[in-house]
């Protein structure tokens, strides 16, 4: 059952000039491991937590730093989580998070979508 639906939209420029104006801004919104990925690629990860939070209906317990967008082996965007952000998500019983995300015309993407298994839901399909 899908429990959250979050999009976000970065304007490359406008992403450009924040990084540029505040430097700090890269430790402060990505884990080491994202920082020196080029920043078309950080806008689009700054979208995608962005569309997390908004799937989750808050930002109550989460940190930016705890949300790490990765790709699977073939290619597919997807979310580490851990600390806090993890537990957050755990105890809204989701079970699991969708991304897409996607960068053109000057703007970044993503989309998320939340979704739990409810046990009646897995009766249903037993």
């Amino acid at each position: 059952m899908i429990v959250g639906i979050g999009v976000d939209l970065v304007d490359l420029a406008r992403f450009e000039r924040a990084v540029d104006r505040t430097p700090k801004l890269r430790e402060r919104l990505f884990a080491e491991s994202e920082r020196d990925k080029p920043l078309r690629s950080l806008a689009g990860r700054f979208a995608a937590k962005e569309a997390l939070i908004k799937a989750l209906g808050s930002s109550d317990g989460v940190h930016w730093l705890e949300i790490i967008v990765s790709n699977s082996a073939e290619g597919d965007p997807g979310f580490e989580l851990s600390g806090e952000t993890a537990a957050v998500v755990a105890r809204r019983g989701i079970t699991s998070l969708h991304l897409s995300m996607s960068h053109d015309a000057g703007a970044a993407i993503a989309f998320v979508i939340a979704e739990r298994t409810d046990a009646a839901d897995q009766k249903e399909s037993a």
